[in-house]
């Protein structure tokens, strides 16, 4: 591993011409084949993060720290965006209960809605207002062409999971089917009015969607229960957006084969984030949906991880030829760059991109 790699190549990207331009990325969005290959990931890593800017990253929740730090380390590393998380606001938290791991978690462990008493007992969050204020105080200091990504915290179904817990919530959906409905309701209507705050931003120029839908195999509950429950206030998210001129991108990691079409008809979403070799790779997903909506990241975490830095840029380079062949893709990881993924492999696919032709 090359340890100064992250610090070459943001040399090599501030002596090139390649300034943050956020219309590339609304021309992948829209299907179109973009001016040059564009980047596209949703969280990096903090030793990224540290390398690229040679400071230690703020904490959680401090956005007036955060939002300036990412614009500094996306602008660096070539992307004509800077993804803030729901975390790095913390606007809207639902409290949650106990949980014994960090780097894992049970989708049982630490529910706090079993019932209705408990419904009626769990203390259900309201927005900081105060904490989206970095999202204007930024707007000053986006350098030209560069515009913000706000994604949100948790989304409809993983914060149900979380407080319900998962077995809770599928015996939940026969033995008291008004109340998950209350609870879906209590859940989406405020994540809804999150995104409803933050496309009013001008700093913001798309939003992400993030809510993990499934398993490698299928989806977390019965397609015809997700559309019940999930699906409408997703596409009540996207509406809101649309209605504000802001394109929306879904992170969701699972199979989607079984809710493409409400994905791309029903919910009208402009790009789909988050793929995996072991589900459908994201060369088959170009084949099959790429002309539908937009195809976003996809080179595999695995793979990312376990291959040598030629495997990384041979294959990173097919996509980025394709990009500019048929449009409507952007580059990057499957789901995002975790702390075990190699930095120079990081930086192999990175490179594939900004040395285009």
């Amino acid at each position: 591993m090359s340890d100064d790699c992250i610090q070459k190549l943001s040399s090599r990207i501030s002596k090139t011409d390649r300034r943050p331009d956020f219309e590339n990325l609304l021309s992948v969005l829209r299907r179109q084949i973009p001016a040059r290959p564009t980047l596209f990931e949703f969280i990096l890593n903090n030793t990224i993060y540290e390398r690229v800017t040679g400071r230690p990253v703020p904490a959680d929740g401090d956005g007036h720290s955060w939002c300036p730090y990412l614009v500094e380390a996306f602008c660096r590393l070539g992307y004509d965006y800077a993804v803030v998380g729901g975390w790095q606001l913390n606007a809207l938290v639902f409290p949650k209960g106990q949980k014994h791991t960090e780097k894992s978690k049970s989708l049982n462990e630490g529910a706090l809605i079993t019932d209705r008493a408990s419904f009626d007992a769990y203390p259900w969050p309201e927005i900081d207002s105060s904490r989206l204020t970095p999202l204007e105080g930024i707007n000053g200091e986006l350098p030209e062409g560069m515009k913000m990504i706000a994604s949100g915290v948790e989304g409809v179904l993983e914060a149900a999971i979380e407080l319900v817990g998962f077995e809770n919530l599928c015996l939940m959906l026969y033995s008291d089917p008004d109340l998950i409905v209350e609870i879906f309701d209590r859940i989406g209507g405020r994540i809804l009015d999150y995104y409803r705050r933050i496309v009013q931003y001008d700093s913001v120029g798309a939003v992400i969607d993030n809510d993990d839908w499934g398993f490698k195999t299928q989806t977390m509950l019965a397609p015809e229960d997700m559309r019940r429950l999930v699906f409408p206030w997703h596409k009540k998210i996207v509406e809101t957006a649309h209605m504000a001129g802001k394109p929306v991108i879904l992170h969701s990691c699972g199979n989607p084969e079984m809710i493409m079409d409400d994905i791309i008809n029903t919910m009208k979403i402009d790009g789909k984030h988050s793929y995996e070799d072991a589900i459908i790779p994201v060369e088959e997903a170009i084949d099959r949906w790429g002309g539908r909506i937009a195809i976003l990241g996809g080179i595999d975490v695995d793979f990312l991880a376990k291959s040598t830095r030629d495997q990384v840029q041979r294959r990173t380079a097919k996509i980025v030829d394709r990009s500019m062949q048929q449009g409507g893709i952007a580059i990057g990881s499957g789901n995002s760059i975790p702390d075990y993924i190699p930095i120079d492999n990081y930086c192999a696919m990175v490179e594939a991109v900004v040395d285009w032709p």
